[in-house]
């Protein structure tokens, strides 16, 4: 007689990463025949342009990644905080899924089947809501649970923008990295990742989300005496000749040019290529050697931060509050 287990069950929800350099193109072939990264409703169609999308950047990715170590960053500090999150919350077991690179939605989901676990929450790891980033997440999960014929109850955590934990993390770090400097001098960069506007004038609410955070910081830092000389949103990480959300990181760089500059990466919660490779090193070097900036600070993303993990417990073991279940499982083919 199989035991039913009680204990609740967390899983945190990622984009996933290369662990190494062989595993670079497995990362890009997922990401690329995502309908919500590629958006060609054909799948023979989307698999044929993916592969040569892929055929044509991963030569300048493999670089990318050499330049950073070979991997992404985003796997080893995602089992930290796993790590974390189980030593302090011992009501409850936490693990994570990553929709590009493993481990995969099918392979986690099946040895909770088979623990016979009845309840699951899902957590997205982008505080912001998209398509883009979370439904594509959750439909990998729903598409895996109708494979197996899983028939748990969920509950979804599908955003947290607004959440007092949350963003006050997100203060605390950039306080960290401004000891001894006067923020006064520096203008501080919301950097996002970008997604395509189409998306946006469809109604996804990413971009309204992503500003309606930077009021929330904006307000959260000027009650704690943290004034800065401004404080904008960008977007990063463009790929292809579509229209994408603006302005661009690098223009508001440029803008800027001559200042101080601190940037936090707003939509990432754990760091990866597109923070310590695209910000760190590219947008560093262009600021710095064409822009004159005479100070560039990054801020790290919230990684497994202590503040952060007790964040994701609150808002974890408060999920049927904040359940949305934007996702019928009836809508997945």
């Amino acid at each position: 007689m199989n035991t039913v287990e009680k204990k609740k069950n967390v899983i945190l929800l990622n984009m996933g990463g290369p662990r190494n350099i062989q595993e670079i193109n497995t990362f890009l072939v997922n990401m690329f025949n995502d309908y919500h990264i590629l958006n060609i409703k054909n799948s023979f169609i989307r698999n044929m342009v993916a592969k040569k999308i892929v055929n044509k950047i991963k030569p300048d990715v493999i670089s990318h990644y050499e330049a950073i170590g070979g991997k992404s960053p985003i796997n080893e500090y995602t089992e930290k905080l796993v790590n974390k999150l189980n030593k302090l919350d011992s009501s409850a077991d936490y693990k994570y899924i990553m929709n590009y690179t493993p481990p995969y939605a099918y392979d986690v989901l099946k040895e909770l089947k088979n623990k016979n676990v009845e309840e699951i929450t899902l957590f997205s790891m982008y505080p912001q809501y998209s398509e883009v980033t979370v439904k594509s997440s959750l439909e990998s999960v729903y598409k895996a649970i109708k494979k197996l014929k899983y028939n748990p109850k969920i509950n979804i955590i599908d955003r947290y923008y607004y959440d007092y934990n949350y963003n006050n993390s997100i203060v605390q770090l950039i306080k960290e990295s401004i000891v001894n400097k006067n923020p006064e001098e520096y203008v501080l960069i919301f950097s996002a990742h970008s997604i395509p506007k189409m998306y946006a004038d469809k109604g996804d609410p990413y971009e309204y989300e992503c500003n309606y955070n930077i009021e929330i910081l904006k307000e959260k830092l000027h009650e704690e005496g943290v004034n800065f000389k401004d404080i904008v949103l960008s977007y990063q990480s463009k790929i292809g000749k579509i229209e994408w959300l603006s302005p661009a990181t690098i223009d508001i760089i440029k803008k800027y040019k001559g200042e101080k500059l601190i940037i936090y990466p707003l939509a990432f919660t754990i760091d990866n290529s597109e923070t310590i490779y695209e910000i760190d090193m590219e947008y560093r070097k262009e600021a710095i050697n064409k822009y004159g900036i005479k100070d560039f600070i990054l801020v790290p993303c919230l990684n497994d931060n202590l503040n952060f993990a007790k964040a994701i417990i609150e808002l974890s073991r408060n999920a049927e509050i904040y359940n949305s279940n934007i996702l019928d499982i009836k809508e997945i083919v």
